[in-house]
């Protein structure tokens, strides 16, 4: 199913609404999390500290907009309040692991670099598809008249992509090709989980 036709399911139903903020709240959580892990032990730039803290608010936003549809929806990030909950925790540590076997082989780094260089290319990956699934889902919501926004998160996340660009630049002048590369094992990835949440949609009888 393609995204804007899921997303327009999704939004009609409140408990899978709610199930589906909860599962963008754990998936920016997550990415927060691997920012931080990537850190070198002393030299933490200013800009990743900057990313691990506004994804950290965009899953404490993401979180705090289920309230407006039900407070008793989704306060854990159990499984059972997630949308396709395999396919979601799977889907950024996939990425991170093949996008870590790919630049290993592509640079030759140390462990510290490759730390480095995993922040910079899965981020930048994940930034363009931010870039691509939140305008869908905004348009959907203001469509709808929704109470949820996600209008600050686009803002933000376009700002990010940028930075990672200039971060890249930085890094190596060949970046683009590497890019590309890690940009087709997160499309693959996406691909995955979309169907598992469509799939999952389906067996709901909500068709």
């Amino acid at each position: 199913m393609e995204l804007y036709n899921l997303l327009e399911k999704i939004v009609q139903h409140d408990e899978i609404h709610s199930k589906w903020l909860n599962t963008l709240s754990f998936i920016e959580n997550a990415g927060a999390r691997k920012i931080s892990a990537c850190e070198h032990p002393t030299e933490v730039s200013l800009i990743q500290l900057k990313h691990a803290a506004e994804e950290h608010r965009h899953a404490y936003y993401l979180k705090k907009q289920i309230l407006k549809i039900n407070p008793e929806y989704c306060k854990t990030y159990n499984s059972n309040e997630l949308l396709a909950s395999i396919a979601t925790r799977q889907y950024l540590h996939s990425l991170d692991i093949k996008a870590c076997k790919y630049l290993q082989q592509a640079f030759q780094l140390t462990k510290e670099e490759l730390k480095y260089a995993a922040y910079l290319f899965v981020t930048y990956a994940i930034e363009v598809r931010a870039d691509e699934l939140y305008p869908v889902y905004q348009e959907i919501l203001s469509k709808t008249s929704s109470k949820i926004m996600v209008k600050s998160i686009i803002l933000e996340e376009e700002g990010h992509l940028e930075e990672m660009i200039n971060q890249l630049d930085e890094f190596s002048e060949d970046w683009k090709t590497h890019a590309n590369t890690v940009l087709t094992i997160e499309k693959e990835l996406h691909e995955q989980w979309i169907n598992a949440i469509s799939k999952e949609i389906l067996q709901l009888n909500y068709a």
